[in-house]
């Protein structure tokens, strides 16, 4: 059997974020239009694999994905030992920033999920300017906190393992075994406390909903795209959402849960053409205007 390369290439990218070096990892494939990818809580980039993989994608996007630090191949900076990891909207969105500035990504497109799809609300609220598109996936203006994170912390559970338990049931039941089982593999891989420091973002700092009616989506368009089965952030949640930004684009994706770009690559890839295609015909249609 012949080996298989894949077109994936991961690099590291430093730069300063809170006064500190940040040694950041991030993988990329394509060439075209910057197309950014943000992971969800407690995961990192290789939920994108089936992205970075689809000619049908990188014939025309470069697809870049990167892990926040504290996050898969991105280390936490020196002294994490005497800090907890907590993300807040303020840090998200710099850490963004502060991401594109290092590879001189000039206006992306910008898709994240989960707590990704949450920080693109706010990056369309208050930096739309500097993106093309924002696509945010399983993305809502809040959401309740039905349990607490804190036990996924606790020095007597193994928090990667019930971290995995506690988003299984988050996936389609339809979608492919393989898919949904890597998935979860890369929670149980998680570093401890990480993925309760990112619910603190999703569940409480991070909640949007009196401030996402000043979304203007005449200055960036906003896509919003949700799996079916899922009860983190329902169809409900983001149709809810949605209407309280004159303009937003929602797509109800079926047979998908909460984590599309990897519970189920080709479903995804499926929906998220028309969505890319749109954005594109309309960015030539402004330069030709």
């Amino acid at each position: 059997m012949n080996a298989i390369l894949e077109p994936v290439t991961g690099r590291y990218v430093h730069f300063e974020h809170g006064g500190r070096t940040c040694r950041v990892y991030f993988e990329e494939s394509g060439q075209g239009i910057p197309l950014l990818c943000l992971h969800t809580a407690g995961a990192d980039t290789r939920q994108f694999r089936g992205l970075l993989n689809a000619p049908v994608i990188t014939d025309q996007f470069r697809v870049i994905a990167f892990d926040l630090p504290w996050h898969g191949k991105s280390s936490p900076p020196a002294g994490w030992q005497s800090e907890t990891w907590r993300l807040t909207s303020a840090t998200y969105c710099e850490l963004i920033l502060g991401f594109m500035q290092a590879l001189e990504l000039n206006k992306p497109i910008v898709m994240g999920c989960s707590i990704g799809g949450r920080v693109c609300l706010n990056l369309a609220l208050d930096y739309a300017t500097k993106f093309r598109a924002i696509i945010g996936l399983q993305s809502a203006a809040g959401t309740p906190r039905y349990y607490d994170p804190a036990w996924l912390a606790h020095p007597e559970v193994n928090g990667p393992v019930a971290g995995a338990a506690t988003v299984m049931g988050l996936m389609c039941p339809d979608s492919p075994e393989a898919d949904r089982w890597e998935t979860l593999w890369h929670y149980m891989q998680g570093g401890p406390g990480v993925f309760a420091g990112d619910l603190y973002f999703y569940q409480v700092e991070g909640d949007l909903r009196r401030r996402v009616e000043n979304i203007d989506t005449r200055v960036t368009p906003l896509y919003l795209l949700t799996g079916e089965y899922d009860y983190s952030c329902s169809p409900q949640d983001t149709q809810d959402t949605a209407a309280q930004i004159p303009g937003a684009q929602v797509r109800i994706m079926p047979g998908l849960g909460h984590f599309p770009m990897s519970e189920n690559p080709q479903a995804f890839i499926s929906e998220l053409l028309p969505v890319l295609n749109e954005i594109v015909a309309a960015h030539e249609a402004g330069i030709a205007g």
